[in-house]
Parts: C-alpha cells; structure tokens; sequence
C-alpha cells in the first residue's frame, strides 16, 4: 500500500517503533492481541491497530502539499477535512479557510469565492450539487480533492448495482459530512434512503412487508430519501452501503436483517434479484480498528482511555465499545489529562464534556487500556503515555523502554 508523507509533529518515536514491530511480526495481521507497555506501577495495553489510516494520511499528504504549491492564494476546504482539532488547527493556522462547519452550515460565503482561490474537498468528499457550484465559478475542485479512496469505493460499488435496477440503503447518520457525500453520489443514480441504526431499520421492514402505511413510511423517514421515492416500487430491490466509519457489525446486522425481509417476502430462491451483496464496501482500516478493541477488550484492565476528536464517528465507536466492559474516558488531546485524580470526558453521544474526578484507582497496579481513532495523531498518544506515566514517576522507564523498541523495529527492517 503507497506510503505518504506526514508532518513530524503527527509522528511519535514510540507508536512508530511499536507498529513497525508489529507489522513484521504479523504480517497477515491475524494477531488482534494487545502491544504491553509494562511501566511497573502501571501498564498501558494498546490496541493492535489504531490511529490514521490509509485515507487520513492520503487526505493530509494531499493538503499540505495544496499549501506548499499554492503561496500567495487563497486556500479553502468545504470542512473540517477530517474530524480531528489537531490537524484542522494547524491547516487554519497555515492559513486555510473553512467553507463550512460539519453540518454543512456555511461560514464564509460561497459567493466569495473566485476563479484564482483553491477549494479542497475533505477526506469524507462532498455532494454533487456543492461541488457543480465551486465548478461553476471555474475553480479546478477536483484537482485538490482528498476525498478517502474508500468512501469513493462506496459512491462506486453504488453506481454498479444502480445500474443493475437496485435501489440504495446508507447505513450512516443523516448529518454526517460522509453520509451526506454519499447520499448525493447515489441519488444522482438510483432511489435512495438513509438508514440510522437497526430500529429505522426494522421500520423500513415493516414497510416492505405491508406492515406500515405509505403516509406513515413517509412520515417516519421524512428528509431521508431522494427526490421522487417510491417506497411502493422503489424497495423491491435494495442493496446496502455504508458510511465507512460506522462499527461494520452494525452495518452487517442491518444488512442481514433486510435481507431476511427481503426472503421472506419474496423466497429464498429469489432473493438475489431483490438483495444485493455489498459486504465488499465496508472500510478495511475500520474493521481493522474495531476488531483490534475487541481484541484489547480481552484483556482484564481498570480503564481505557479513546483518543480522537469529538465529531469523530469512527472514535466515537471505539468509545462505545469499551464502555460496554469498563470505564472509558473520551478525549481529543493530552490537555483534557488535568492531573491524577481530574480527565476532562467527552460524552460520544452528546459531545458533552464532562470533568471526572478520580479516574486512576489507588492501587499498586494499574492497568490502562488504550486506543484512538482514525484521525488521531500517534503524537497525541504519546503524549499521554507520557503524562500518565509521570504520575507514577515513571518518566525514565518509559525513555528506556521507548529506546528497546527502536532497536527492536530496526531489526526487523
């Protein structure tokens, strides 16, 4: 897989060394079991995979390269490009401009822009009618388009079974930069209709069973399907796709569910000209995540700490995984560590954030697990390793066990 260029501030000694290590000793990445930092006092486990992924490093490559070809210009992107506040200050600290906050909300207004500005399209990519405005005004969009090559496998694997006669079913929450991308893409193609979670989920087969009205199906899913939907003639056939950063098992749940609506309407031996197979679209890198919390989760431990943005969907999905086995704290930096007894706690439901007092128990050991989200910097990891091993006085070891690993990912280059 192509390996990209970013900035040193996002890299971490540590982290790197760790995961060259595991690369080479798990080729196959069949090992889903946790790395050890063993400090003494306190032990860190961190997940088998975790941080920027594929696209998120694609994404950055592409804008900061925008920067350095552009001097003089004035540079936009029509959002955050991913949802992580270290990496949107540093782009706005460069001097870019955001056209839009994440709901789509504007904050400069597109009339402003000019034929000589640069426009880039975030990692989660944007829908057709926003992108045919900025075209409009004769700026070259797609030339500077960071879009995740694994959404565009979504927008893509939509257009072949579109074609095909089937109608499409996102899996994604409805105000999402992504899901909002990918309706868009589909809808240009096929009817289309949104999805949140199982419960709209077994709505929707109620529907293709008879079971609810024309007034009600449109009442319940109203600003969720495409101009002109049929529910009547427009779910006989449905295939389903994802917003790449929702937890696959969900995805595959919703999937399985409407499939057995769909035989048990139709027949099992006719299922396959009313269902479509898309299992090929959900993202490696978020598979690769989760199954590596599910993993960590093994492991018997006091807390976890979930490293990423609050907007962050994918994070936020690691949260609630580990929040179902033990106590988990939600942050997006080493700042929201106030001390030993106080972390600042965001709510991944709410975004609400909360101060947690005696988050670290009293006791001779204690055992963290550990883990952030696609978008998060393997600095910002770190730096918390690094924090909380100063409560134990542990600064040194930590070093010393940073240099092991060095030396250790260095043989195996």
């Amino acid at each position: 897989m192509k390996q990209f260029e970013v900035p040193n501030g996002y890299r971490s000694r540590l982290i790197s060394a760790i995961k060259q290590k595991r690369k080479v000793d798990d080729k196959l990445k069949k090992d889903f079991s946790p790395t050890i930092l063993d400090l003494g006092s306190v032990q860190f486990y961190l997940a088998r995979h975790f941080g920027f992924c594929y696209g998120v490093e694609n994404a950055i490559n592409i804008a900061y390269k925008t920067i350095e070809e552009n001097k003089g210009k004035r540079i936009y992107l029509l959002s955050e490009m991913i949802h992580n506040p270290q990496v949107n200050a540093d782009l706005i600290q460069k001097g870019v401009k955001f056209l839009h906050d994440t709901n789509g909300n504007a904050i400069i207004p597109l009339d402003e822009l000019t034929a000589n500005d640069v426009v880039m399209i975030p990692a989660f990519g944007t829908t057709l009618e926003l992108e045919k405005i900025i075209q409009d005004k004769g700026i070259e969009i797609q030339k500077y388009n960071t879009t995740c090559p694994f959404v565009e496998k979504v927008w893509n694997r939509s257009d072949q079974i579109a074609k095909k006669g089937f109608s499409i079913i996102i899996h994604g929450k409805p105000k999402h930069e992504e899901t909002r991308a990918t309706f868009s893409h589909a809808a240009a193609n096929t009817p289309t209709l949104i999805v949140n979670d199982m419960e709209e989920t077994i709505m929707l087969g109620n529907y293709i069973l008879g079971e609810m009205s024309n007034a009600e199906f449109e009442n319940y899913f109203t600003n969720r399907f495409s101009k002109g939907f049929d529910p009547v003639n427009d779910l006989k056939k449905i295939g389903v796709v994802n917003q790449t950063t929702q937890l696959a098992t969900d995805t595959q749940a919703i999937s399985d569910y409407l499939k057995q609506i769909i035989v048990k309407k139709y027949g099992a031996e006719s299922a396959e000209q009313h269902f479509a197979d898309t299992r090929d679209t959900l993202c490696y890198a978020t598979n690769d995540n989760q199954s590596a919390v599910i993993g960590l989760l093994e492991t018997s431990a006091d807390l976890a700490i979930v490293m990423g943005g609050k907007n962050s969907s994918n994070s936020s999905h690691l949260v609630e995984l580990c929040q179902q086995k033990l106590p988990t704290y939600f942050i997006d930096d080493v700042s929201k560590i106030v001390n030993d007894t106080e972390i600042i706690h965001t709510d991944w439901k709410n975004k609400s954030a909360t101060v947690i007092q005696n988050y670290l128990p009293k006791k001779e050991t204690v055992k963290i697990l550990m883990t952030s989200g696609a978008s998060c910097p393997d600095a910002v990891v770190e730096s918390v390793i690094k924090k909380v091993s100063e409560f134990f006085g542990k600064e040194e070891a930590l070093e010393k066990l940073i240099t092991e690993w060095e030396k250790e990912s260095a043989v195996g280059i």
